[in-house]
């Protein structure tokens, strides 16, 4: 699959992981906070910063519907109330991107109604992210594929058949460059839901990339979905998880971040290639392998055996492979104790 440019950055499988740093509604209200979030983002060598375009009016109705999941992190609220409390005002969105840009990172957008595509067209985004959420969506799916700019969708929620139909109106309504994302979206989520093992297979099946938006806490999902050949990775982050914020609870800190980017790119590099050749940097120590010595002193015209040849360390002239053949041949010249056998001593 051909490699695709978000910005002026390629994503593939021969380019290192791009990591997007999701704010989600972690800038708890605060202009201040959010523009914290984008420095302490690009502080820890991020590709991206991903905000959420929507508003609580746009995305569902006041007081209509509880949340009664007990085990869920927003417990008690209603729907209308979440989304009111991680919400991005859109007048702050500016300010947001162009301190990205000034930090050198990239910043775009989960739009969540066709409003808030038009609103982020205006503001020239890169790229436009899919939630899970809004995967079967599909006017929204056409709107944001009509503008041609490269589509990031997750896939949680989401059976073989409904990934299919959403390619479909992301490939009819004109994306070309699509990149989807195998996602687990029980917050936390726990490595044993997130079946990484279904990237390549995804990735087979829709011939397009696939990679990771990743929930669980920590780290390591991520970092092995890299052997996968995911080469972008969503994680929410936040400055301080005790600091509270709709997502905090399952949120990378700016530290937990930076490690994030430096283990998943030390995977891309441990990777890199299929080969079976020595590597210079194992060619010295090639020595330390065994070879085959005389551990006793052997007259001319005695034969090799056990008790007057060795297996041992380091490597001199004849491997190992030989002992079997040498065992019972004549010597041809006198050889000191601890001598290295060579072909000189044989014919």
């Amino acid at each position: 699959m051909e490699d695709i440019k978000i910005g002026n950055i390629l994503i593939g499988k021969e380019h290192k992981p791009f990591i997007i740093a999701e704010m989600s509604g972690n800038h708890n209200q605060s202009l201040e906070r959010a523009l914290e979030l984008v420095d302490a983002a690009a502080a820890a060598g991020v590709a991206a910063l991903k905000l959420q375009t929507y508003t609580a009016g746009t995305i569902t109705m006041n007081n209509w519907f509880k949340i009664e999941e007990k085990d869920s992190l927003w417990y008690g609220k209603t729907l209308y109330e979440l989304y009111q409390e991680a919400y991005t005002p859109w007048e702050r969105h500016e300010k947001i991107m162009k301190r990205a840009k000034e930090k050198w990172i990239l910043c775009f957008s989960t739009p969540f109604d066709e409003t808030a595509v038009d609103f982020l067209e205006s503001l020239s985004v890169p790229a436009y992210k899919i939630a899970s959420f809004e995967n079967n969506y599909f006017w929204l799916l056409k709107k944001i594929a009509k503008t041609g700019k490269p589509v990031i969708m997750s896939t949680w929620m989401t059976n073989i058949s409904d990934i299919d139909k959403a390619v479909r109106v992301l490939r009819e309504n004109g994306c070309k460059e699509l990149i989807l994302l195998k996602c687990t979206s029980t917050y936390p989520a726990s490595p044993e839901n997130t079946n990484i093992a279904t990237i390549p297979h995804m990735a087979e099946t829709f011939k397009c990339h696939v990679w990771l938006s990743d929930h669980t806490m920590w780290i390591w999902v991520s970092v092995a979905s890299v052997a996968l050949w995911a080469r972008v990775i969503e994680k929410h982050f936040t400055l301080k998880r005790s600091d509270g914020g709709p997502d905090s609870a399952f949120s990378l800190e700016p530290e937990e971040l930076k490690a994030l980017v430096i283990e998943s790119e030390r995977a891309f590099k441990s990777i890199w290639e299929i080969t079976y050749e020595i590597d210079d940097s194992e060619k010295n120590c090639l020595k330390h392998k065994r070879s085959i010595y005389v551990s006793a002193n052997i007259k001319k015209w005695e034969k090799f055996s056990k008790d007057n040849i060795r297996v041992i360390r380091p490597w001199n002239w004849i491997p190992p492979e030989f002992y079997d053949l040498l065992i019972w041949k004549t010597v041809h010249g006198d050889i000191e104790k601890w001598k290295p056998l060579n072909w000189d001593n044989i014919f």
